[in-house]
């Protein structure tokens, strides 16, 4: 090696050294003192040590003399043992010690770059968003800068193109302001550090200036309000490393891309065991008496384990994810502890985004229903139960993955059809002893046919209860079995059994739709 290359190495080296260090130690201890990791530190927990490829490590502010390491976001491929393989990801970290991670030109190119070879090579794309949005400090906010605006809003477009082809992840660790909260707004899957992480359109400086509203970050887009309120978030993490986490544990469910299936995690137990007498315990006698669905989850999941997708929002719904006998599974259940597991607009929203999610990446559904039907009255109404409850009627419809239905408890009305009743075409539909498939519930039936006599009626309560109580015998689970419109009465102990045979059957399963451009989704 000559002289030169020697030195021209050397530079290399330092320049390395230079980019590695961020924002400084100033800013680095800054930003540790907030609770934060650095983008490096947060790769190092992701990506598998000695794998990471970064791309773009040179790039730098357009336009200004000094070296802004990075531009601000750490670009570049790598492995991520989820604990099932070792898979490939693209990634983009935002640096908020280098220009609070604000998206200038450079920045903007490197992500560009890294989302075109996530796509090209069919690899999920992993963001770690700690970003302030666009930028308009450093070079100042020019002319040209605000003209380079109108070519703009590529990372919107591109990102929605990808959405179905490869799973999108979106990891709050920071604050996601402007540009960079459509990022999460258009991903799969978004968690949020609690405390330190916020998303909105607008910073609470923008908003106090244009509405005159004066909010903390916490308040106007914090972890709290995106996962319990609008429902933006999928799930408030406490700390960093929680997140990352989180991070693997939901990629472990999912293929590559969307022609590949999730792979299946080696399961040692026995699938084709009984569940324990336990089960039997969870379901209350009365009718009227509500339960956890968890505990029904934990019993049926391998090692008892659902990863909840917001799990603090639409309660009265869940969805997350399980394996039975290694394979990956998405759960759409009820819960009567919330509303009596009614479907609302919340809810409704929250399960066609999942069903959407799981059926275009060849993800299994599971519907767990105990419902009541969908949210009545005139709040409901207005606020368009209709259009919402279309939306979850679309996605099951159109879902071409394999479908279980099991009937825990009841399902009634338009709510049968929703959690994948007989004509949804379920590949098992299944339901417990005891269980009720009906139009309405008796006590809806009772106040609808017997309204004159409950007019004049000395106790009205008393005389439903009783009436309903004649009538429940009328729509028992065996009668509905005995015209041969379910599949089976199955012992709830027989569970796990019943639902791993029906993913091996069905594991090659394919549907042939009328070739469409795209439905016309309800909103």
């Amino acid at each position: 090696m000559g002289d030169k290359m020697k030195q021209e190495v050397e530079n290399l080296s330092s320049l390395r050294d230079q980019v590695r260090r961020m924002g400084g130690e100033e800013a680095v201890a800054k930003h540790h003192g907030k609770g934060k990791l650095t983008a490096r530190e947060r790769l190092d927990l992701l990506i598998e040590r000695g794998t990471f490829v970064e791309v773009g490590m040179l790039g730098s502010e357009f336009g200004v003399d000094e070296l802004v390491p990075a531009d601000g976001v750490i670009t570049g491929y790598g492995k991520v043992n989820d604990g099932v393989r070792s898979r490939d990801v693209a990634v983009a970290a935002y640096d908020f010690t280098v220009r609070g991670g604000s998206m200038g030109a450079v920045n903007e190119t490197k992500v560009t770059r890294i989302r075109e070879i996530a796509l090209r090579e069919r690899i999920p794309m992993i963001w770690l968003n700690d970003s302030g949005g666009a930028r308009v400090s450093g070079g100042g906010l020019s002319g040209e800068r605000v003209a380079l605006f109108a070519d703009s809003g590529y990372l919107f477009k591109e990102e929605s193109l990808m959405s179905g082809v490869i799973p999108l992840i979106a990891a709050m660790m920071g604050p996601g302001y402007a540009g960079t909260a459509y990022i999460p707004g258009l991903s799969d899957f978004v968690p949020m550090v609690k405390g330190t992480s916020f998303m909105g359109l607008g910073g609470p400086a923008l908003v106090k200036s244009v509405i005159r509203e004066d909010l903390t970050e916490d308040e106007l887009g914090g972890s709290r309000i995106h996962c319990e309120i609008s429902g933006c978030g999928d799930l408030e993490v406490n700390s960093d490393e929680e997140c990352i986490r989180a991070i693997k544990e939901f990629i472990s469910f999912f293929p590559q891309h969307c022609e590949e299936k999730p792979q299946r995690k080696d399961w040692p137990g026995d699938s084709m065991s009984l569940i324990g007498d336990g089960i039997l315990d969870v379901i209350p006698d009365s009718a009227r008496e509500a339960y956890d669905m968890h505990d029904i989850i934990e019993y049926i999941a391998d090692d008892g384990y659902f990863f909840e997708m917001k799990p603090r929002w639409g309660r009265n719904i869940m969805v997350g994810f399980v394996r039975i006998g290694g394979y990956s599974l998405g759960i759409i259940a009820n819960n009567p502890m919330f509303y009596g597991g009614v479907i609302d607009i919340d809810a409704a929203d929250k399960a066609a985004r999942f069903i959407w999610l799981c059926d275009a990446f060849n993800i299994p559904l599971l519907f767990l229903s105990d419902v009541p039907g969908f949210m009545v009255g005139s709040k409901a109404e207005k606020s368009g139960i209709i259009r919402h409850g279309a939306k979850m009627i679309h996605a099951v419809a159109e879902a071409t993955v394999p479908k279980f239905t099991l009937i825990v408890r009841k399902s009634y009305g338009a709510g049968y059809y929703a959690m994948c009743g007989k004509s949804f075409d379920p590949d098992l539909l299944i339901a417990y002893p005891g269980a009720e498939i009906s139009v309405m519930g008796p006590e809806g039936m009772v106040s609808i046919f017997a309204r004159k006599q409950l007019a004049e009626a000395e106790n009205p309560q008393e005389m439903v209860e009783r009436l309903a109580d004649e009538i429940r015998p009328q729509i028992n689970i065996f009668k509905t079995a005995k015209h041969g419109v379910i599949d089976d009465v199955i012992d709830p102990r027989e569970t796990r059994r019943v639902l791993f045979r029906a993913l091996e059957l069905t594991r090659d399963k394919k549907i042939f739709r009328h070739p469409r451009k795209h439905g016309v989704y309800p909103v």
